[in-house]
């Protein structure tokens, strides 16, 4: 797999109890993007945060959260990364979905420049 030098991040915040048919909705993101062969997912949990209801999530003992923060993160060539993402619109109704360009200087064992 050859990531190019030139490609976008796709960043997906959700919560940790946003679920399709049964399945974490982060789980089921991952897992697609695997399935069509991106160059990889990394999933972040987040200690604190609030969204577009500003309810407060939090991970403090006196105030602990079932609906912590998650992130996603997918580095891909643009063309793939926005194929992606059409193809799973349907998933994406709680979440805040951001795209921007990102230079890749290493993927693996292979550097890009």
């Amino acid at each position: 797999m050859v990531v190019p030098e030139n490609a976008v991040l796709i960043r997906f915040f959700l919560g940790e109890s946003d679920h399709v048919d049964g399945r974490p909705l982060f789980e089921t993101i991952v897992l697609k993007a695997r399935e069509r062969g991106l160059a990889g997912a990394t999933v972040l949990r987040g200690p604190m945060g609030f969204g577009h209801g500003s309810h407060l999530h939090t991970a403090k003992v006196l105030r602990l959260s079932a609906d912590l923060p998650i992130v996603i993160e997918i580095v891909e060539a643009e063309d793939r990364a926005m194929s992606f993402l059409a193809e799973i619109e349907a998933l994406l109704e709680s979440c805040l979905v951001t795209i921007e360009e990102v230079r890749v200087l290493r993927y693996g064992h292979n550097r890009t420049t």
